[in-house]
């Protein structure tokens, strides 16, 4: 593991008796970049995210966190982590500011102006008691803890959950300047919408696999997209249906609507043979790329690539 390697997980696997959590995922998370790590509730997030804690102890396989030994050097590397776990608990009655001093004090200290500004950030009272919050303003107590101290990574496990969509674009802001501050930032998530515009790289799980890891901005040049073509005079279906990565074929007319799957060249290829009029893309739907590579398996043989 080298020092620009944050996260290095190998062949981490975990069986919870017949059932799988996570199989052979192998993956690296540089330091310094925000990795997004997406799938569906219960495809494995959380599973990897306690195994590279050590909250769970692998079936087989390993990690190193921060050149550390996740196991054997447990304590000191927990110091240098800011962890938002996906099931917030607060069983006690401690106002958010008692809470936070608490994890302040066993961090060695955090200036206090750390905690307040980060919570005049999210709008979060800290008088109240914690166990009397609602599940947004739980979360936000989860979120200040985990960012207060400028841990070297931060693993955040569905961080917007419960959040409104101002505080959730406050929140992704954080990100952006954890990363400017050269922090890593593993963040799992279902809503390809909250990493799309932070990370750098995305892993997909499936059924507890890797799926694919990729460059957000190589998942989008081959994202899912709309097309309607509209040609001078009427064309046949058949001139386009079976062109590499076209589906959804239909024609009335003069107009094409199809969908694209990656490269446009052989659909412009094949409108090129007849008078274009006018020509409409959709911005590719990063949504609904993820769902082609969750229920169709399409990129499971890029994880070789590991986001290259």
């Amino acid at each position: 593991m080298t020092s620009d390697t944050a996260v290095l997980a190998e062949d981490l696997t975990k069986f919870y008796g017949p059932r799988r959590g996570i199989e052979e995922l192998t993956l690296d998370v540089r330091a310094g970049e925000v990795m997004g790590f997406l799938g569906p509730n219960g495809a494995g997030k959380t599973t990897t995210i306690r195994l590279l804690l050590d909250f769970l102890r692998p079936t087989r396989g390993h990690a190193r966190v921060l050149g550390m030994d996740s196991r054997r050097d447990k304590a000191a590397l927990h110091r240098q982590i800011g962890y938002l776990p996906g099931e917030l608990a607060f069983p006690g009655r401690e106002t958010a500011e008692e809470l936070l001093r608490f994890f302040g004090d066993a961090r060695g200290g955090v200036p206090w102006t750390a905690v307040t500004g980060l919570a005049e950030r999210l709008d979060l009272d800290l008088s109240r008691p914690v166990r009397a919050m609602s599940k947004g303003n739980k979360q936000k107590v989860g979120l200040v803890q985990a960012f207060m101290h400028r841990p070297a990574l931060l693993i955040l496990d569905e961080p917007t959950s419960g959040l409104d969509p101002l505080m959730q674009q406050e929140f992704l802001a954080m990100v952006r300047e954890a990363r400017d501050h050269g922090q890593t930032v593993f963040m799992s998530s279902h809503v390809l919408a909250e990493v799309q515009s932070t990370a750098d790289r995305v892993a997909i799980v499936r059924d507890g696999r890797l799926a694919a890891v990729e460059k957000v901005e190589t998942l989008g040049r081959r994202a899912v997209r709309s097309v309607e073509i509209h040609f001078a005079d009427p064309v046949e279906a058949a001139d386009f249906t079976g062109l590499p990565g076209v589906t959804q074929v239909e024609v009335t007319g003069p107009v094409l609507r199809c969908t694209v799957d990656g490269r446009l060249d052989p659909l412009i290829k094949a409108a090129a043979r007849h008078e274009v009029i006018d020509l409409l893309s959709a911005e590719p739907d990063l949504e609904e790329t993820f769902l082609s590579y969750y229920y169709t398996g399409e990129g499971t043989s890029d994880v070789a690539a590991a986001g290259a």
